[in-house]
């Protein structure tokens, strides 16, 4: 078998780059087979965490697919392609039974840990379990597993249980190493695409250390930690001599070390990035606003740009239990005060984004961007019907709240600032109050004790698809049942009967055009009721350095593939 290696040959790269403006959303821009240099990183806050069970931003389950390697993932491709499933553990795609209940995925043989062990199905099965289940369980990332394994309702996790830390837990059989039989308590035809996340991740048991087990985590991929993960200053990758390429066509791995400098601040990181001193702003949401202007507009530096509009939708919840937002007049007041021109703004005009009136991104099925029921002629709101919804929720002189955004990434204080001045002009008195990105969704505002103890009415926030469809897109942020105590992200607390009972319709459907209408129907009662302020579907602008190879914009993630990336520089 041939394993990955450093040095070596291969074509590409080097010197001066035969590039266009914005080349990397539709293709591979200067493509390499060339091994060897290390990959700089950097972000301006920390990850979540870097555990694959315990993780929720995008560029995280972008990052981890260094060491972790999941049942199935993304194609590696620019455009819609981008967003198809293959086999990456599993052998092949997960086979359904008669109604979608019963799903079974095979593994490959061979496949090893970087300490030489197996790779089994009960590992597998094992870090489901320790990310899902349990008063105990990891708090970050989506518990699609805890709500759709049938017969694991009193399962309590592998962290209480003495003795076999599975017993108990049915949902999934292993029959023999290299099975899984996922059993789900109801039909639910999209259920390949969870297969992708990070919890798929296998995790010997005898290594787990609940959430310390990000110091070390243990790679199944082509890199493996180099010592410890230091929380806010680095991790550090190197290859990992375990890992079989034969096994996993998907990874080019071609950086011989990976580097990662955590908490630099966004002006250094661009400013490192276009002077040659880094390679990846790994939070993979574009420049910050004092480069973003000057990068489009520089003639020297304008190929190095890519400027692809995401499936990120940039927003602002709107709660539907802090006083008086309980109110849903006193909501539909917010979103007719607001003002889209300045929010537009905030995220850098046209190269930040484009005016979003409705919640589902345009490239999924079901998106209509018809849907505006807060209309006003300038984009500047439509204060008259903002007064009359005052007047209906009994606040006609307005009332007082606060509003939430991560500290370290500008547009968000941008958005948090375009929002206090706009629904002053109503009486809306909104405090400005700031945290940092790592806990934001753990800690603040997905915490819903957090937000009602600090009267957080409002709270920046983005989202994109867990998987390219209206479910994947929009049940984590608007289905009632998806509410978490840590880690929510329906920070809105949206808890509507009539939604939730679509979501649990929609994926007994296999008809895509039928499955389209209903999301169409989600994204406009959401609206109605007021539970989220669009902003822009984003537009990043991104810089890619000269001595990056294999660079495009991967649909997936919403930023480039970083599996595929290499550089000329030794």
């Amino acid at each position: 078998m041939l394993t990955a290696c450093g040095g070596g040959g291969g074509g590409g790269g080097g010197g001066e780059v035969d590039a266009e403006f914005n080349q990397a959303e539709a293709e591979v821009v200067n493509p390499s087979d060339q091994t060897g240099g290390t990959l700089r990183y950097a972000i301006s806050a920390d990850f979540d965490s870097p555990d694959p069970g315990n993780t929720y931003y995008a560029f995280s389950w972008n990052f981890t697919r260094y060491y972790a390697r999941t049942l199935l993932t993304y194609t590696e491709a620019p455009g819609e392609t981008g967003t198809e499933l293959q086999p990456d553990l599993a052998e092949a795609l997960p086979e359904a039974n008669e109604d979608s209940t019963e799903w079974t995925v095979r593994l490959k043989q061979g496949l090893r840990y970087e300490d030489g062990s197996d790779i089994t199905a009960q590992d597998v099965k094992y870090a489901i379990a320790r990310s899902n289940f349990g008063d105990q369980a990891l708090p970050n990332g989506p518990k699609y597993f805890q709500q759709l394994l049938a017969d694991s309702e009193d399962y309590e996790g592998p962290y209480a249980a003495e003795g076999d830390p599975l017993d108990g837990f049915d949902g999934i059989e292993t029959p023999d190493d290299h099975t899984l039989v996922f059993r789900l308590n109801k039909s639910f035809s999209e259920f390949p695409y969870v297969l992708i996340q990070p919890q798929t991740a296998p995790v010997p048991p005898d290594a787990d250390r609940g959430e310390q087990y990000q110091s070390q985590v243990v790679s199944s991929g082509p890199y493996k930690f180099d010592g410890e993960y230091r929380p806010g200053v680095s991790l550090n990758l190197v290859r990992n001599d375990q890992w079989d390429a034969s096994t996993d066509p998907t990874r080019k791995a071609l950086p011989d070390r990976v580097e990662v400098q955590l908490g630099v601040d966004q002006n250094e990181i661009d400013q490192r990035l276009v002077n040659g001193e880094l390679d990846v702003d790994m939070a993979g949401v574009g420049v910050g606003p004092a480069m973003r202007g000057s990068l489009i507009t520089d003639d020297a530096r304008r190929a190095s740009v890519d400027n692809p509009q995401t499936n990120t939708l940039r927003y602002v919840n709107i709660s539907t239990v802090v006083e008086p937002l309980n109110d849903p007049a006193c909501r539909q007041a917010v979103m007719y005060a607001a003002d889209r021109d300045a929010l537009h703004r905030a995220w850098g005009g046209d190269s930040g984004g484009d005016i979003a009136t409705q919640i589902m991104p345009s490239a999924l099925p079901g998106a209509d961007p018809d849907i505006d029921p807060y209309p006003s002629d300038d984009d500047k709101g439509d204060l008259e019907m903002a007064r009359e919804k005052l007047e209906e929720c009994g606040r006609p002189d307005g009332f007082s709240t606060s509003i939430g955004a991560r500290a370290d990434r500008p547009s968000d204080v941008s958005t948090a600032e375009a929002v206090q001045q706009a629904l002053e002009r109503v009486g809306i008195e909104v405090e400005i109050k700031q945290y940092p990105s790592d806990t934001y969704t753990n800690t603040q505002a997905g915490s819903p004790d957090f937000v009602q103890e600090n009267d957080l009415g409002l709270t920046v926030y983005g989202w994109a698809p867990d998987w390219a469809s209206g479910y994947g897109f929009m049940s984590k942020i608007l289905d009632g049942d998806a509410i978490q105590d840590a880690g929510n992200s329906n920070i809105s607390e949206f808890d509507d009967d009539e939604v939730n009972g679509w979501f649990d319709e929609v994926v007994t459907i296999e008809d895509p055009e039928e499955r389209a209408s209903i999301y169409t129907r989600i994204d406009e009662r959401a609206m109605e009721e007021a539970v989220i302020l669009p902003a822009v579907f984003e537009r990043t602008v991104m810089y890619r350095p000269p001595n990056l190879t294999n660079v495009y914009y991967h649909a997936g993630y919403s930023m480039y593939d970083y599996m595929s990336l290499g550089t000329t520089r030794e």
